[in-house]
């Protein structure tokens, strides 16, 4: 997939994000990661009702109004995606696979930030740990797209390429649970995505989920939380690469999905927009 063939798939995606987006999204992001501080912006004459704290007293004592600073949001957020690939993202709901829902999440993402300012860093677990710079805007989606274009997870039409086995996630639970928590002491804000299909050791995870600046995520479909249809699904074992056999037939929910610790986004559901309303 050359340049031209990128910026079209990316022209493709972003107008398919924003027509089934909703127009108070932008906002949405900008009021729920908060910048790091304040910086002043202007002097306004007083009038009742603003803050006294505020008052310029040696401004006002040179004149015959009295004066407050006033001050806007310093706009510096570092946002820190993980996307936790696995086999069991592509199977979906109605032709539209998880994989392809957290693509566009992640693309809204980054067209948000364009508008406020941030970055967005993405990091993408696979058979090896790939760290995306701090983009935004159409410029960031471009470079992930044409990552998952070499990664062979999309084709040169920008669909997800389903049932690809060479897309494999090697990453240990302690190396990912790692990771994570080297941002959060960061004070980054961070978004796990993915349907935690590979999560095994759930002690690892416990606190991590508690942090402030932990957002996660699951991706479901409803084949997920089916308790009667029994639904075998082949995949490739991370580690060995031998084939294996998971039976997805709905089995009691584990401890840590019950905690709510973790909000969850259906695949069948307006997706992008309950992903933009759970983040307030």
């Amino acid at each position: 997939m050359n340049i031209k063939e990128i910026e079209r798939v990316v022209g493709m995606i972003q107008s398919h994000i924003f027509k089934n987006s909703n127009a108070y999204a932008s906002g949405m992001l900008k009021s729920h990661f908060r910048g790091s501080g304040l910086q002043f912006r202007e002097h306004q004459v007083y009038v009742p009702g603003d803050d006294v704290r505020f008052i310029d007293w040696k401004l006002s004592a040179r004149s015959s109004n009295i004066y407050v600073k006033t001050f806007e949001e310093e706009r510096n957020v570092e946002i820190v995606v993980f996307l936790d690939l696995s086999q069991t993202l592509f199977y979906g709901f109605n032709q539209v696979s998880k994989l392809q829902a957290l693509i566009e999440i992640i693309g809204l993402l980054y067209l948000l930030a364009g508008e406020t300012h941030d970055a967005i860093r993405v990091i993408i677990w696979s058979n090896k740990t790939i760290n995306l710079p701090p983009k935004k805007g159409k410029e960031g989606l471009t470079l992930f797209i044409s990552m998952l274009e070499r990664l062979e997870v999309i084709d040169s039409e920008g669909k997800v390429i389903v049932g690809n086995s060479k897309m494999t996630n090697s990453q240990t639970e302690l190396n990912k649970v790692t990771q994570i928590k080297s941002f959060l002491a960061r004070r980054k804000e961070v978004i796990y995505l993915g349907d935690l299909s590979l999560v095994e050791d759930k002690s690892l995870w416990d606190k991590l989920l508690d942090k402030k600046h932990m957002h996660c995520f699951r991706i479901y479909s409803p084949i997920d939380k089916n308790s009667n249809l029994p639904f075998l699904f082949k995949t490739k074992s991370p580690l060995s690469g031998k084939s294996i056999v998971t039976d997805l037939k709905g089995n009691d929910e584990p401890a840590m999905f019950l905690k709510e610790r973790y909000k969850e986004i259906g695949v069948h559901e307006r997706y992008l927009e309950k992903f933009v309303r759970e983040l307030v």
